[in-house]
């Protein structure tokens, strides 16, 4: 390929074509488009040149008790920045608070949270028109009001507090753009960050403080001046050439020889990545995107798609000082790969003069008590398919050049001024449903909102399981090629929730925006209304000095 090009790869076999200035393989699936990037050279970013660094943590500008409990509040304003990327040039972004990755916001199990998010944006960098925003805390238990409902935007000038109940188990959350139809691009150029909530189990079995690890995997294109390069003309993806980690290219880190927790999130719009040490020594998967696992599992690689975390414990303890490991990409079917999109980051082990790391790496893991038992709530990990009241199929498909759920879009739901669902089961019932993906030509990252679900089925492995790391509660789960998947799911909505409407939908975030979603209801279809209960208002409140927690050196 020639530097600058894009490239459309079809996602179901067909005649081979030249067309355009990139390679066509004709089909009915679709055309994922990949770019190289047009930098010169010394503009091009090299691997395991630049230091790590970790997203900032948010402190809150106000914390306290009062009727309901505890209470942190904090403040968020979309911003558009400026961010070395490549060496040399600045690339446009927009973030949470004018950065990218937007900061990590900290909170534990029980303490709600209020987040106050401000658009104060200006010109979007691949798109004119206004650039309104919705906000999504994936993996929370909201209220469909503050859940993101893509329908409900905030407009420049506007703000909308969400609320935040952090009754859940200990988990790695993320918040990102959640805007009908142009989430691919928000998301693309820098709304994502990580949320971690957390409890007295999960403190006291997993490395803590400078041995705990966000990981914000991405993939990235550059045009000549250091801008992003963005195209989603075919609607099926979009593939960069560059991958970051915490907004670096290919980073290097200096690890001590000691256990670290790397709490991993592939925030990349459509690329999926199978991640390996070089080494070929295992990694221990201790949680997924529900918190952590009843089994610790030890794998060689793992299969990760956009949305999903994985937490996952590395051994440094057994390389000697100036030893480099590197953390490798396998990648997956119907990815676009380039020079270097094998490589992730580096770590280089260092010596540490506190002695030796006594941390013993468990096989199992105490999760707690389930929060809301007694309301029915039941531990993800503990349903079992006999209390299940219904069992759905969930097919995605490609329609006639459209992507659809069930053979329907957002824009079917729209028709129906946003009454058609799904399903609509009772809260804390139990379901099964089937997630079908028959086409042979991509894979769909299928997301569905407020609930934990646990796999108990997939027709891609030899015992009809799922894989070593698919051992804990998910909300994403990744339908191969002609894969199909089983899970078994509870609607727990927790205490003050009466339910309402939920999204479900495709991650590979351009075919989200290509209308690749549906929706569900808990209990009354109208209550909770996702739109005008709450909405954002005018933003009139001064702002705020912007304060993060104390942060550890470059490159660690």
């Amino acid at each position: 390929m020639t530097d600058g090009m894009l490239t459309r790869r079809g996602l179901l076999k067909g005649a081979l074509a030249i067309g355009g200035g990139g390679m066509i393989v004709a089909g009915t699936g679709g055309e994922v488009v990949a770019a190289e990037s047009s930098l010169a050279a010394k503009y091009t970013p090299t691997p395991y040149t630049n230091l790590f660094r970790r997203p900032p943590v948010l402190m809150p500008c106000q914390q306290g008790v009062d009727d309901k409990g505890p209470f942190h509040r904090y403040r968020l304003t979309q911003r558009i920045g400026q961010a070395s990327i490549v060496p040399g040039l600045l690339t446009t972004i927009a973030g949470y608070n004018g950065i990218f990755p937007g900061p990590t916001i900290k909170v534990p199990q029980g303490t709600r949270a209020e987040v106050r998010i401000a658009n104060a944006l200006g010109a979007h960098p691949l798109y004119s028109g206004e650039f309104s925003t919705v906000t999504h805390l994936h993996g929370s238990a909201s209220l469909p009001q503050y859940d993101g409902y893509a329908n409900d935007h905030t407009r420049p000038g506007q703000a909308k507090t969400y609320r935040y109940p952090n009754w859940q188990q200990a988990r790695t959350l993320w918040y990102h753009d959640h805007n009908h139809r142009v989430t691919a691009k928000n998301a693309f150029v820098g709304l994502a960050a990580q949320y971690h909530l957390s409890d007295k189990y999960e403190r006291a079995q997993l490395p803590q403080d400078e041995y705990d690890v966000p990981l914000i995997v991405s993939d990235m294109a550059f045009k000549a001046d250091g801008s992003v390069k963005f195209d989603d003309s075919d609607n099926a993806g979009f593939m960069g050439d560059v991958i970051m980690v915490n907004g670096v290219p290919w980073p290097k880190m200096r690890v001590k020889p000691r256990v670290y927790r790397f709490r991993v999130l592939v925030s990349s719009i459509s690329r999926s990545y199978r991640f390996k040490l070089s080494t070929d020594e295992p990694v221990y998967v201790v949680a997924t995107d529900a918190g952590m696992t009843p089994k610790v599992n030890a794998v060689q690689s793992w299969r990760h798609a956009p949305a999903e975390r994985y937490e996952v414990l590395i051994d440094f303890r057994k390389y000697k000082p100036g030893t480099k490991v590197e953390l490798r990409n396998l990648s997956n079917k119907n990815n676009e790969d380039y020079g270097n999109t094998g490589k992730v980051m580096q770590f280089e082990v260092v010596a540490d003069s506190a002695g030796p790391d006594p941390y013993v790496i468990p096989t199992t893991l105490d999760l707690g008590p389930q929060p809301w038992a007694g309301q029915g709530a039941i531990e993800v990990n503990k349903l079992t398919p006999d209390m299940a009241t219904a069992r759905r199929r969930l097919r995605v498909e490609r329609k006639h050049g459209i992507w659809t759920v069930n053979g329907e879009t957002w824009d079917d739901i729209e028709k129906t001024g946003f009454q058609r669902v799904f399903g609509n089961p009772k809260p804390y019932d139990v379901e099964i449903w089937d997630l079908v993906n028959e086409s042979g030509g991509w894979f769909h990252p299928l997301h569905i909102h407020l609930i934990d679900g646990q796999i108990i089925g997939r027709n891609s492995t030899p015992d009809g399981k799922a894989h070593a790391w698919e051992g804990g509660g998910k909300d994403v789960f990744y339908l191969g090629e002609n894969e199909t998947v089983s899970v078994l799911m509870q609607f727990t909505t927790g205490g003050g929730n009466a339910g309402g409407r939920y999204m479900v939908h495709c991650h590979n975030l351009v075919h989200e925006d290509s209308d690749m979603m549906i929706q569900f209801a808990v209990g009354d279809v109208n209550v909770n209304d996702p739109i005008s209960s709450d909405a954002a208002c005018p933003d009139a409140e001064a702002e705020q000095p912007v304060v993060y927690a104390p942060s550890y050196p470059l490159g660690t």
